[in-house]
């Protein structure tokens, strides 16, 4: 008999994409019978749990349990589903997600073939909303100026990486290494991929594990996710410093350097004409990625799209970054309290 998986959701005001998870997670090839469903809810206040009800009278094949998750973070959502659930391996999954029909056989599989201990896969990345600037986003949020070398979100090869988005683990990894840090409100995965890969342990990427991840839908929306990644990775990296990745670092220093050519710019000549440099090199940049995707996608409004949308990313991911320094790191959080977290917020690196 196959092993008994539990898939773990921490969400928030979901009302408009949980159907397509819930949906997603019936059409498993792996048998319902050896599946639950576990969802820490942070106490929704739109129709999520009214949405979660109806399908489950529609459905009694799937078992569904819902949770409140009342410190209404993310990783406390996720270490009370874990705690609520029984399977020998768990499979965390985003309510912003959709994976593939075979999205939990493959993990199963690659976990009983020894791949690795937390095995992940990649995202297929399409718009949150139905807008010109949301589809500039989704195409921003998989373009490497955008994320570097993340792999999840390019065209992988199978292999050990640094981190996956979302991740499938055996129920005996927490035992060894300890559940999320609930003292951070984003870059928890990458936190604990950390722990996992200095345990003695693999992360691994498996491309054949898919999912649609729906990116946001707005610039105010992506600039306040990107400021909450920057501002949580610094406190991860005081833990781990030599885990900073050039691409990690390269949003500080940037934003950085634009402020001291600021200031400078007002009584330095020479700070001046080095700012110019700057943006006009950087916003070239941009405009050749926007202009590139433009043509491929035959799309014009892509021009201004694009670069909107990564300049967005780097700055406030580097603002985020260098204002945490500013900021003590918070102990961990007591049970009941914590800051609620935006639809669909994530916490990778």
């Amino acid at each position: 008999m196959p092993p008994f998986v539990s898939i773990i959701v921490p969400c928030y005001n979901e009302e408009s994409t949980i159907r397509h998870l819930l949906d997603a997670v019936l059409a498993q090839t792996y048998p319902l019978a050896q599946m639950e469903l576990t969802i820490s809810d942070g106490m929704s206040t739109d129709r999520t749990r009214d949405v979660i009800a109806a399908f489950q009278k529609e459905h009694g094949g799937l078992a569904i349990r819902v949770v409140d998750n009342k410190v209404r973070t993310i990783p406390s959502g996720l270490n009370q589903a874990i705690r609520e659930s029984s399977g020998e391996i768990i499979v965390r999954l985003d309510a912003h997600s959709m994976p593939i029909p075979e999205y939990v056989e493959r993990c199963v599989a690659a976990h009983e073939a020894g791949k690795g201990d937390n095995v992940g896969g990649v995202w297929e990345i399409r718009p949150g909303a139905g807008t010109k600037i949301a589809q500039a986003i989704s195409l921003a949020a998989a373009h490497p100026l955008g994320v570097g070398d993340a792999m999840y979100r390019l065209n992988a090869k199978e292999g050990e990486v640094d981190t996956v988005p979302f991740g499938s683990f055996r129920r005996s990894l927490i035992e060894k290494i300890g559940a999320f840090d609930e003292s951070l409100l984003a870059n928890e995965d990458y936190e604990f991929n950390t722990r996992v890969r200095e345990s003695g342990g693999r992360v691994w990427l498996d491309p054949s594990i898919r999912s649609v991840y729906f990116s946001r839908g707005a610039l105010g929306g992506l600039a306040s996710q990107y400021w909450r990644y920057g501002f949580w990775k610094l406190k991860m990296l005081k833990r781990y410093p030599h885990t900073l990745r050039w691409r990690q670092a390269l949003p500080p220093v940037f934003v950085l350097s634009l402020f001291i050519l600021l200031v400078l710019s007002l009584f330095v000549g020479l700070a001046r004409v080095l700012l110019s440099a700057e943006l006009l090199f950087y916003l070239s940049a941009l405009g050749l990625a926007g202009l590139k995707l433009a043509i491929e996608k035959r799309k014009s409004f892509l021009i201004p799209g694009i670069p909107l949308a990564i300049a967005t990313m780097h700055i406030s991911w580097g603002a985020g970054f260098l204002w945490s320094l500013t900021r003590p790191h918070p102990s961990p959080l007591p049970k009941g309290e914590g800051t609620p977290f935006s639809p669909g917020e994530k916490g990778r690196g």
